[in-house]
Parts: C-alpha cells; structure tokens; sequence
C-alpha cells in the first residue's frame, strides 16, 4: 500500500475501476506524505482531507453498486490556487486574496469531479501567476530534486506536488510557461493546449488572450487522459473551440516513423545554453531518430526575441487587469510584484502596440516552419533549476536583465505568443541530479501528434521512473 502514491494517473484510475484498491486507499496515501512532506515542500495552499475523503468513498460505493465513476473515478489531483473552488479559497497565491471563497467551480475542475476524480487541494504558486514572488505569502514552494532550487514559475506547487508525489495528477496554468517550466525543472510531464481549446471560466486571468488551463502529470497518458476531461466548448467562455474533442489517449500506441522533427536552430545554437541541456537534449534527439522520426533544423528568426515580447504584452495586460489592487492595496502585494506591475502600468501604448504587431510576426514564422516539418524541437529551459537565492538577487545591469528575465521566457513564452500547443516530457539529469525538458511545439489543434511523439519518447528512455531524493522516495 505504500506505493500507491507513486503510481501513475492512469494506472491508479485503471486500478480503483477494477477494485483492485480502493480510492479511499489512495486517497489516504497521498493525504499521509502531504502531511509528512509538504511542510519542507510548501506544494499546497489549502489541503482538504475531510472533502477529498469523502468524494473518494463515494467512488468507492458507486463502483459497489456497479455504476460508473468516469475516467478519473478514485484518481486524488490537486489544482493551482488560480482556479475557482466552490466554497474553497482560491487566493491566486496572494494576499490580495486570501479572503475570496468562490460561489462556483471553474469549468475545469467541474470537469475534474464529473469524471471522478478526488480534490486533495489547491497548489502554490507565484502571486497572481506572474512568477518572480521573493516571499510567497504560503512559503516558498522547494524542488524535491534540490530544496535549494526554484521548481519553476508560477505553477511551482503543480510541479512541486506531482514530483514529490503529493498528488496523482495536477492542473497548472500556463501564460508563458507557467506550466511547462515547472514540469521541466521538476521532471514530470505538462502540457500546454491550444489555446481555446480548454475553457478559461473561473480560471483568474493573468493575460487573458495568452493564459491556458495546463494539464501535468507523472506520465504522458496521463496528460492526455486530463486533456480528454477538461477540453471542449463552454459557453461560459465563448473563446472556446466547439472542434470535436479527440481520443488523446488512442494516439499513444502509434510510432514516429516518418514524423518530419524540426530542431529551431536559434534556441539550440544559442551560446547561453547551459552545456548539459544541451548534451540531454541531442542525447533526445538521437532516441528519437532511432524511433524512425526525421530531424532537421529550422529557423525562426524572430524567436529570441519572444521574452521580451511576451513581456511587454502579458504584464501591460496584467497591470491594466490589477489596476484597482495597483491603486488601492499596492501594499498587499509582494515587493516584486508591485514593482513589475508598477513598471508595466507605465508602458507606453506604441511599445505594446509594436509588442503586438511583432507577436503576429512571429506567428507567420511559426506557422511557416510548420509547413516544413510536423513536430518543433527545443530545450524547455536553457539551464537546469536555478537556485532560488538566483532568482531573487538584485539585478546588476543591463545584460543581467536580459539574461534572467528575457532568455529563458523565450523558450516557452514563444507558444503562448503564437497560440500553438506545446509539451514538456522528462529527458535528462545533469551531473548534480537536476531534472532537465525536452520541448515539443506543433500545429493549432495537434495536441494528439505531441502527445504521440512524447510518449513514444518517453517509453524509450528511463527518466520518467527517477525519484527524488526524499524521505521514501
């Protein structure tokens, strides 16, 4: 029974639906190292053993009856504190809202319960989704690889909990990478949609045309089982898709032969790439030839530039969305925070005008290397998790700006840019023991086609099966 938290989402929904176990028995596993563990590792904001306990009884006894309990029946998954929670804080991991208790579930997580599955609780993360908190107000989210290292921004908890195996499966958000950097730097799986293909309804925006709902998981089916429960039309967002949702899963069988990998040329030539990810990510690329696919380099030339872009849309949107916490409780906020959304609020209109006009660009180009090849390849992050101690130290010029606040954001900020869906799959550790990401970017709507090839990856390769060193590991 111990190892039940270590189990994958889909192996633990296969095992309740056949009784071999009971969701109360996996519930009470994962609610037993959250309570032993999550003090050192700050994964959660709110943890609800008494709510999670009963929903998973009540699988239990559906499935006694001999009724369906859907996909997740008995599957215990945790949720970024920016998703609304009826009855349940959900304070975007901030002070400015420590006290706003929704009156409805977000569309995902009504999702999340109507296909079975068991809220253990709501996850860290950076205020207000932004990343760079110095002082989170519910401590500072810890790698379960290194605690001395940053999990990544801002889905930090929805990493942290899944690595740590405080949860069979989480739901981050991604704006720019929120989802795909913590997925990266703490060796689990994260996805990335297209955007509208998942409702943003009662997810609390950051900027509202770039945030996506971002399934993460132990595994790469279990990122398509979570995309095949929460995706498709809501009307309550009218942004979203009314395209059929797919069978993710049935596309994990299949093999790359023939599958076209494009290698973009500027984020692996770059001269600021830490030498391990770049060793981890042609040590991928060679699996992935020996599993038939085809790779060449493409350009992008616009792509180095995509940080820098990303930023000056997503925190001018950002600062105009907090002008009333700006105006009246800046002093609530964390110092950073404050700082970049005071900064943002200050951004002339022909600079984000440029900003956008530039992300159009870079969407052209996107799409033009997409008729090159099927698949785009890249490092999800340049250099392994940095200390958290790097993150927060005064920046000392120019170059230092836009070395730690521009380059890595281009590595992911570039699909949030260009509405396209993206992947982080495991497929590394340096020397010292640090996770490292292979990056997979495709076509509006081929999210089946990533999920194809990183499964196929992920099968070949040992890294998804590595456990950090914690007590029990």
């Amino acid at each position: 029974m111990s190892e039940l938290a270590f189990l994958s989402a889909t192996e633990t929904a296969r095992l309740v639906a056949c009784r071999q176990v009971t969701a109360e028995e996996v519930t009470r596993a994962y609610l037993e190292r959250i309570e032993r563990l999550d003090a050192t590792l700050h994964a959660y904001i709110t943890v609800l053993p008494e709510a999670a306990l009963a929903a998973a009884r009540e699988v239990d006894r559906r499935l006694q009856r001999g009724e369906a309990v859907g996909p997740l029946g008995g599957v215990p998954v945790a949720v970024k504190d920016q998703f609304w929670t009826a009855g349940v804080a959900t304070t975007n991991g901030s002070h400015v809202y420590r006290d706003f208790v929704p009156h409805e579930d977000a569309t995902t997580i009504a999702r999340l319960k109507q296909a079975g599955a068991v809220l253990l609780g709501k996850l860290n993360m950076s205020e207000l989704a932004m990343g760079g908190t110095r002082q989170p107000p519910w401590g500072i989210p810890r790698n379960p690889w290194d605690l001395e290292r940053t999990p990544g921004e801002s889905s930090s908890g929805s990493g942290v909990a899944l690595a740590a195996h405080l949860c069979a499966a989480s739901l981050g958000e991604d704006t720019g990478g929120s989802g795909r950097g913590p997925a990266a730097y703490c060796g689990v799986v994260g996805l990335r949609p297209t955007f509208t293909r998942v409702s943003r309804h009662g997810m609390t925006p950051m900027c509202w045309f770039l945030d996506a709902a971002a399934p993460m998981g132990k595994a790469v089916a279990d990122c398509a089982l979570l995309l095949e429960v929460i995706a498709g039309y809501d009307p309550r967002d009218p942004f979203t898709s009314r395209r059929p949702v797919p069978a993710y899963r049935a596309e994990l069988g299949r093999d790359c032969r023939g599958l076209r990998l494009g290698l973009i040329r500027e984020l692996y030539a770059h001269a600021d790439m830490h030498p391990e990810v770049r060793q981890a990510l042609d040590a991928a690329l060679a699996v992935l030839r020996d599993l038939g696919a085809e790779v060449q380099e493409v350009s992008i030339p616009l792509v180095p530039l995509a940080g820098a872009i990303f930023v000056a849309i997503a925190d001018t949107v950002g600062a105009a969305a907090r002008h009333e916490v700006l105006r009246t409780r800046a002093h609530e906020l964390d110092a950073a925070t404050r700082t970049r959304l005071l900064a943002a609020a200050l951004v002339p209109a022909k600079v984000y005008h440029r900003a956008l006009q530039a992300r159009v660009l870079l969407r052209q180009q996107f799409l033009q290397a997409l008729r090159q090849v099927d698949v785009l390849v890249s490092a999800t992050a340049p250099f392994p998790p940095p200390r958290h101690t790097d993150l927060t130290a005064p920046f000392v010029g120019r170059e230092d700006v836009r070395a730690r606040f521009f380059f890595r954001r281009a590595y992911t900020g570039c699909y949030a840019l260009t509405a396209l869906p993206a992947l982080s799959v495991p497929c590394g550790f340096t020397r010292e023991g640090l996770p490292i990401g292979l990056q997979l970017g495709a076509a509006p709507f081929a999210e089946g086609l990533l999920l194809r090839v990183a499964h196929a990856y992920e099968q070949a390769t040992p890294w998804h099966r590595r456990r950090p060193p914690l007590p029990d590991a």
